[in-house]
């Protein structure tokens, strides 16, 4: 695959735009602009009075546009300083801006040219390097245009140039510059017979609530808005419904449905409103399985690897386990009630799909048939049983007493069968396979037996450890083994088969490393909670607050940088989304709409001194909160009626 680590990016779902940080589109690796998951255009070469600009400048300006900054030498007597200024903003929706700026004393008559090409290659075929070669191009208009069996082209230009040579893919200008002038051209990439590409984010109404964070600490200003603005790019419109949206997984390579990752980031994003996890429940529940076989009540996912000790895991299951744990939590932040009941019949199907496939058996194997029980597998089944329990009580469904029940089962059986007893203190499993063999290793996983899920009354629910064994995972979440300074490694450092760079075997993830944050400050282990927390803003920081969905988990050092992961999608919707989960976790806000309350658990030691947050979203109106450096927390703004739980 090609690498995407130094790539900038522009996402505006459909549309990408991918560059290097010399500004040239060149036609290697992943450069170029695509549309719904085919390269339009793969090369545009520019060249001022016979030169390629020098790139000095290259940087994101928004989640969507890159600004390149270069300067040519015009002037044969200029002197050591350039006199034209090259200055590129380039877009995710297909057109790229082209502006010269002169600062020669005289006037300048500049050559400009373009040059273009294409292969029409789809995200797949260059991914395995398995393109073909540029196509031929015509002249079409006021640009160029190419086309074969599969697709076709056009690039535009405004001005028109002067002229077009198709045998050469070049548009040229003359372009007269004053002194201190300066001219424009822009490109504009389309598919032959459509407009500009309408990019889902510009054209359905945000999802989320106009968010703002500010406070002592100032990167939790850009972190937050940063986050929000990848969400945006990332939103997909659902084709049977255009008024629901869900997110993709991450771009480059994950640009299409993902229902695990969908409905991971539109539960830690509810603090932003309910409208993303009613899209992303409507859509999933019209994929649902249906029909008498084993599969009945299944989201539908793909095998996703699970690293050098496990085969891969079904995503199907895990998205089957959170499509409850969604709707239940949404209800609580303020989903109305008509709509969690159109949706109540298919979290039905998912938590008799969990009953029917545990059977007379206490955990759940993944995948199915057979497959291993895996810890993490655990703590989802265990927290869509409490909260479906919790769900069908608040309907009068049947059904609720049962889950329980075998809730408690699996918390009885879980602290013998997945327990490994050792001097340190002992450790969760990673799972156990068929013959009951327990695979030790310690990964970011286990973070999930921190994540219980939020009940009535503004309480969770409990988890599968006892306090005493959350004290001590809180220990070896938080010790340099896992923790490597800038955040949660997929698997601990001492590991056998540890790869700093596997990511399932010893990457920092970013939903892992928030899950265990917001997990470890409700326990009460704020230590090792600010640890992660302040890892991971620094990392977020020197990511330009664009977080990947994982980075190297090589140990944080005097000096050092995180090292980006050469495949990792960026921006990545549970990664955007885990920026969310990080702040909210500081103020510990556990709501109830349903019953009117919200409840604050802050964290204590206040580790990024004050923070205010402003324009969330609580039971349908906005809802701010003050946690000040003392680490008490105030609602500053709030739905009328809605009260303080104790």
């Amino acid at each position: 695959m090609p690498p995407t680590h130094a790539a900038l990016i522009c996402v505006a779902l459909p549309g990408l735009a991918i560059s290097t940080d010399q500004g040239q589109l060149t036609g290697r690796g992943l450069e170029g602009f695509y549309h719904a998951g085919r390269r339009m255009l793969s090369r545009c070469r520019l060249r001022v009075a016979g030169r390629e600009p020098l790139a000095v400048q290259a940087r994101m300006i928004a989640a969507d546009r890159a600004r390149f900054v270069g300067t040519v030498h015009a002037s044969p007597d200029a002197g050591p300083d350039p006199d034209v200024v090259v200055e590129r903003i380039r877009r995710a929706d297909g057109t790229e801006l082209i502006i010269l700026h002169s600062a020669a004393p005289r006037p300048l008559r500049l050559p400009v040219e373009v040059a273009l090409g294409t292969d029409l290659a789809e995200l797949g075929a260059i991914a395995s390097g398995s393109t073909g070669p540029e196509l031929a191009a015509s002249v079409h208009d006021s640009g160029l245009r190419w086309s074969c069996r599969t697709g076709d082209c056009t690039v535009t230009a405004h001005p028109p140039p002067a002229d077009a040579l198709a045998s050469a893919g070049l548009l040229r200008w003359q372009l007269e510059l004053p002194p201190g002038g300066r001219r424009s051209l822009e490109l504009r990439v389309r598919q032959k017979g459509t407009g500009r590409v309408r990019t889902v984010g510009r054209r359905v109404r945000s999802p989320f609530a106009p968010a703002v964070a500010t406070g002592d600490d100032p990167r939790v200003q850009p972190l937050l808005r940063t986050c929000v603005e990848d969400l945006h790019a990332l939103l997909l419109r659902d084709p049977v419904n255009p008024t629901d949206t869900h997110l993709a997984a991450g771009a480059p390579w994950r640009c299409g449905p993902a229902p695990a990752e969908a409905l991971a980031a539109a539960r830690i994003t509810l603090p932003l409103g309910t409208r993303l996890a009613v899209g992303t429940l409507r859509i999933l529940a019209r994929t649902q399985l249906g029909g008498p076989g084993r599969e009945s009540g299944m989201i539908p996912g793909p095998r996703r690897d699970a690293g050098a000790h496990l085969p891969p895991g079904c995503t199907g299951t895990e998205a089957t386990l959170l499509f409850p744990v969604l709707l239940a939590e949404a209800r609580r932040w303020g989903l109305p009630e008509r709509k969690a009941e159109e949706l109540l019949p298919a979290a039905e199907h998912c938590l008799r799909w969990l009953r029917i496939t545990v059977g007379d058996g206490v955990y759940l194997c993944d995948p199915q048939p057979g497959g291993p029980q895996r810890c993490e597998i655990q703590a989802y089944a265990h927290r869509a049983a409490l909260l479906g329990a919790d769900l069908l009580d608040a309907y009068g469904r049947p059904g609720a007493s049962e889950l329980r029940q075998w809730a408690q089962a699996l918390r009885d059986a879980f602290g013998e069968d997945f327990w490994i007893e050792d001097p340190s203190g002992g450790r969760p499993a990673a799972a156990r396979t068929r013959d009951g063999r327990l695979v030790p290793h310690l990964g970011a996983g286990a973070a999930h037996l921190l994540d219980t899920g939020l009940l009535g009354s503004g309480t969770l629910a409990p988890g599968l450890l006892d306090k005493a064994r959350t004290e001590q995972l809180a220990r070896l979440l938080g010790g340099t083994a896992a923790d490597s300074g800038w955040g949660l490694r997929g698997l601990s450092a001492t590991e056998a088969a540890y790869n700093p760079f596997g990511h399932r075997s010893g990457a920092v993830r970013i939903q892992e490393t928030a899950v265990a944050v917001a997990g470890l400050a409700a326990a009460g282990h704020e230590r090792e909670a600010s640890g992660l927390l302040q890892g991971m803003l620094a990392a977020a920081e020197a990511f330009d607050y664009r977080l990947p969905e994982m980075f190297a988990g090589e140990p944080r050092t005097k000096g050092s940088d995180p090292v980006a992961h050469p495949a990792a999608c960026r921006p990545a919707a549970t990664a955007a989304a885990a920026g969310v989960l990080l702040l909210t976790a500081l103020a510990g806000i556990r709501p109830d709409a349903p019953a009117k309350t919200v409840t604050l658990r802050p964290m204590r030691t206040a580790p990024l001194g004050e923070i205010v947050l402003t324009g969330l979203r609580l039971a349908g109106a906005p809802f701010s909160v003050r946690v000040g450096r003392i680490g008490l927390a105030m609602v500053e703004e709030a739905a009328d009626g809605l009260q303080l739980g104790v």
